[in-house]
């Protein structure tokens, strides 16, 4: 199946199980100043999830857009990107584990086709310190599935993922795990909010015994491990507590929430552990080899990060975001400076970002037909920020390698890189890790005082010229 027929499975599947389907969110939060992008589809529902009640009942479900930016140094190797769609589906009281495990599996396997002796996953093991059980309601329902599937369905106890890179799952198809399966706004139980209803969840693995597990990662594979063989592809979280001073009390409405990784579950389904080999994002990887001459397998790291950035910046573009110096504007300039710099380094010294736009378009015109109206403004808005940077760029190259031979890039440098050639900081501290660059340990303090010391200059400044 293509990513864009698993769209449309998956939601057809939440229809035939009573769910409304939800218009997806914007990437600009609503009303919400405590982060600049959705980075998960419950983000939006999250007043409904606190026990709001829904105009549109108590099971919905959406794919939805979302942005992460704390993963932009990540993109570049198989699996990860800062923009993706969340397949996702609630239960507000109306469902829980009984029905979410056995529908999210329905749909893993007779609506996707994924393998079901490829499907691996994880439950959480308790805290007995806090009173709270391991989830055995879980484990059993999954040891069910899988017994009438004919396959494994041994259980381990791993606990942390440092325990699990010591010894492995051995082959165990269900791994018990404590912190990582836990999930509240805070993270762990210890971090919970007082006041937040909170519970454990179920991950799904797919596993790729093909992929040669990275030691780097520990030196056994299992569930949670980053070695490259187990691939999570989708998150059932079960809100079943809510945290009060005296400790966790059960909650008399229980709910559900279900993310899965459009790209992941899509990559699951070809049979690779590339993301970046699926119908969303191969024809723009290939419109880049076309444009720079150059070939997938020779320069992945490269055209991965290219394809995501202009990707994720077209969307913002979508819902009204500017390149700028502050916020949301800061991230998309970040995307596509990083993108170009990318781009620079495979040769190409014309513009090109515009030229990818009608490419993201075509993939996309079914799903999000906004996308096409947009598209001359959206061209318009990448063009204007590349040809800005463009011509600094092979400047501000230059530049770094020079200030490299006079020592160790330092605060001040940094800051000229800034101030004359637009890079941000973040821009040329990776640049000076790709090319090996020696940097002070207080270049970020020094950094800072530059910018400072120019903020007092502009102030002063603009006080003398009032006067």
């Amino acid at each position: 199946m293509t990513a864009q027929q698993i769209r449309k499975g998956f939601l057809d599947h939440q229809r035939r199980h009573g769910h409304a389907v939800l218009d997806r969110a914007p990437l600009i939060p609503l009303d919400d100043p405590t982060t600049l992008f959705t980075g998960s589809g419950m983000q939006p529902l999250l007043p409904y999830l606190l026990g709001a009640e829904h105009p549109q009942g108590d099971r919905v479900a959406d794919s939805q857009p979302c942005l992460r930016s704390q993963d932009i140094e990540e993109v570049g190797d198989n699996r990860h990107t800062t923009f993706f769609e969340m397949l996702g589906n609630w239960s507000l009281g109306a469902y829980f584990k009984e029905e979410q495990i056995p529908a999210m599996w329905d749909f893993l396997i007779n609506v996707v086709g994924l393998e079901p002796e490829r499907i691996f996953v994880s439950v959480f093991g308790g805290d007995a310190e806090r009173g709270i059980p391991r989830d055995e309601e879980s484990a059993d329902i999954w040891e069910r599935l899988f017994k009438e599937a004919g396959i494994s369905h041994d259980r381990i106890d791993l606990g942390t993922e440092e325990h699990g890179n010591a010894v492995g799952n051995q082959g165990a198809r269900i791994a018990f795990y404590g912190d990582k399966n836990w999930w509240s706004r805070g993270g762990s139980p210890d971090a919970t909010p007082i006041g937040d209803p909170c519970g454990p969840d179920t991950e799904v693995f797919y596993f790729f015994p093909e992929v040669e597990h990275d030691v780097a990662f520990g030196e056994f594979s299992h569930q949670n491990s980053d070695g490259g063989q187990y691939l999570e592809i989708g998150n059932s979280v079960f809100m079943e507590y809510q945290r009060q001073e005296a400790g966790f009390v059960r909650l008399p409405r229980h709910q559900v929430d279900f993310g899965g990784g459009l790209e992941r579950i899509a990559a699951a389904a070809a049979g690779s552990p590339d993301v970046f080999r699926i119908s969303l994002l191969w024809p723009i990887v290939q419109a880049l080899e076309e444009l720079t001459g150059t070939a997938y397998e020779d320069n992945k790291t490269a055209l991965r990060v290219i394809t995501d950035h202009v990707r994720g910046a077209v969307f913002l573009a979508l819902d009204g975001v500017r390149p700028g110096n502050k916020q949301q504007g800061y991230v998309m300039r970040r995307l596509l400076r990083r993108a170009m710099r990318f781009a620079h380094e495979l040769g190409v010294e014309k513009n090109f970002l515009s030229s990818i736009v009608p490419v993201v378009v075509n993939i996309y015109a079914e799903d999000y037909p906004l996308l096409a109206t947009k598209a001359p403004e959206i061209r318009a808005v990448l063009d204007k920020e590349e040809r800005a940077f463009r011509r600094t760029l092979a400047k501000g190259l230059r530049e770094m390698r020079h200030l490299s031979k006079e020592g160790d890039l330092n605060g001040a440098a940094f800051f000229a890189l800034y101030d004359t050639f637009g890079f941000p900081t973040e821009l040329s501290r990776e640049e000076a890790q790709r090319q090996n660059f020696p940097v002070t340990d207080n270049w970020e303090q020094e950094f800072q005082s530059q910018m400072e010391e120019q903020r007092q200059r502009s102030q002063k400044a603009g006080t003398l010229g009032v006067s």
